[in-house]
This record gives structure tokens, C-alpha cells and sequence, in this order.
């Protein structure tokens, strides 16, 4: 890791703060916004998409393996994508229908 030496002069402790709180907030709002944009792939986790659909995490899991829902692999992790549980969804209410 490398150390840097800041040295402050003539700056209110005051002034300070309010410097250091401007950065951080900039942080903050990046960091929001790029949370945000990740949402906005639509990729939902295994319990959000249990949750949205109503059924139990086994039901997920079951489907995922007979192909009715495909999953999405990040890593270790496993997602799936909205559009495609939302377009599952109009599938089956047009065949009810």
C-alpha cells in the first residue's frame, strides 16, 4: 500500500469537514448510480425471483433444472433475468387464455 503525506494549511476544521463531506457524497452517488444501472440489467437473485414469483425456493430451483426458467451464472452466484420470467408469465397467461 502506498502513504501519502497531505499537509493542510491555513483550512478551518471546519472547512475541512465540509471538503471531505462533498468528496465522500460524490462517492456515495456513484456508487448509487452504479447499483442502479446493475437493477436495471434486470438480473434478480434466486430469492427476489422466488419472492416476484410467488413460490418457494425449491419451485425455483426445480424449474431452473427442467429448463422452464434458464439461469444466469455470475461467479459463484446464480440469477436469473426478469425479461425472461416476465415473458414466462405472458406465455402462460396467453395458454390460459
Amino acid at each position: 500500500m502506498i502513504t501519502k503525506t497531505i499537509q493542510i494549511q491555513e483550512v478551518t476544521v471546519d472547512e475541512l469537514a465540509e471538503k471531505v463531506a462533498d468528496k465522500l457524497l460524490l462517492k456515495i452517488e456513484r456508487y448509487l448510480k452504479q447499483l442502479s444501472t446493475t437493477k436495471d440489467e434486470g438480473l434478480l437473485t434466486r430469492q427476489e425471483t422466488a419472492d416476484y414469483l410467488k413460490v418457494s425456493l425449491v419451485t425455483i430451483h426445480q424449474w431452473a433444472n427442467y429448463g422452464i426458467i434458464n439461469r444466469v451464472h455470475i461467479g459463484n452466484r446464480v440469477y436469473f433475468q426478469k425479461q425472461a420470467i416476465l415473458d414466462l408469465i405472458e406465455r402462460q397467461t396467453i395458454r390460459k387464455k
